[in-house]
């Protein structure tokens, strides 16, 4: 069954970082990733870019409306995720524990 790990981000939390720390911890998801493909458990994962860089696009009335990022009103941004093939929830949960991301960021 699939189940989907969104990896929640304070806003700005990156920039916070220095360059080799961003590095330390971009390894740490991957060889995260790396586990989960050799356990037969990964469907597909990615890295997402900053709400920096994001935009918001709304039709109303017909029109188009774009929005650039950053967005003060979030809390959080989407970082990244990994869609897993799972037998159970509860297996699901697990592996959201064992995501290095969950020390720094939240699971969902």
């Amino acid at each position: 069954m699939p189940y989907m790990l969104l990896i929640m981000e304070p806003p700005g939390q990156r920039r916070e970082r220095s360059e080799d720390e961003g590095r330390q911890l971009y390894q740490k998801m991957l060889d995260f990733s790396a586990g989960l493909k050799a356990r037969g458990l990964l469907r597909a994962s990615q890295s997402l870019r900053s709400d920096a860089e994001g935009v918001r696009v709304q039709i109303r009335e017909g029109k188009r409306a774009l929005l650039d990022g950053p967005f003060s009103e979030s809390k959080e941004m989407v970082g990244g995720y990994f869609l897993l093939d799972c037998e159970s929830k509860a297996q699901a949960i697990a592996i959201a524990g064992e995501c290095p991301a969950a020390q720094w960021a939240t699971v969902e």
